[in-house]
């Protein structure tokens, strides 16, 4: 049995089926209202050849003993460096306390899926902190006061572990996100 008011005119209104009405009418512009959020919202996010321009496999076993690779990854340089012994001793005897920006050099190295360092591969970004020239480095036949890179645009020398020794960059060499895909791989994204 259903609801019914009688008005005036003879007209039966069945509350009950107007209600439904109503009910099923907001609902479906609830639903156009969201899938037109989603529609706008996706559109934020990158596409699928953004996204895998801005990450890239690294083979770091090409890198020959004592040199570095560089890489651009969405228009950015990275160097990818494989230090000698002598490299990774100098970087982890300096005094922290002279160091513009200290850190250790085991801060500046990121874990292998087994939680040890591969302290010979060092990754960090290719832009100078001062004012974003591209240091040179061993490749280059110029590694500066300090064993690593040297920017000619201004006189900063960084160290064997990418860290500011002198000159006017305010900060260290920056370490990518990126991580071992395998022991011999890394995987540097933005």
């Amino acid at each position: 049995m259903t609801a019914e008011t009688t008005h005036p005119t003879t007209e039966t209104v069945d509350d009950d089926r107007r209600n439904f009405i109503h009910i099923a009418t907001g609902a479906v512009a609830l639903g156009g209202v969201g899938m037109f959020a989603w529609a706008a919202i996706d559109q934020w996010s990158p596409a699928a050849d953004t996204k895998a321009a801005s990450s890239l496999d690294v083979d770091v076993s090409k890198v020959p003993m004592g040199g570095e690779i560089r890489v651009l990854i969405g228009g950015k340089p990275f160097f990818i460096r494989h230090r000698t012994e002598s490299e990774i001793s100098a970087a982890e005897t300096v005094n922290l306390a002279v160091l513009p920006d200290p850190a250790t050099d085991d801060s500046r190295l990121r874990a292998k899926a087994d939680g040890t360092f591969n302290k010979t591969i060092l990754v960090t970004s290719g832009s100078c902190t001062h004012l974003g020239c591209v240091p040179v480095g061993p490749s280059q036949g110029n590694t500066g006061d300090f064993g690593g890179w040297y920017c000619p645009c201004h006189g900063s020398h960084y160290d064997t572990s990418g860290r500011i020794r002198k000159g006017p960059a305010p900060k260290n060499l920056p370490v990518p996100n990126y991580r071992w895909v395998s022991d011999s791989v890394v995987n540097i994204s933005l």
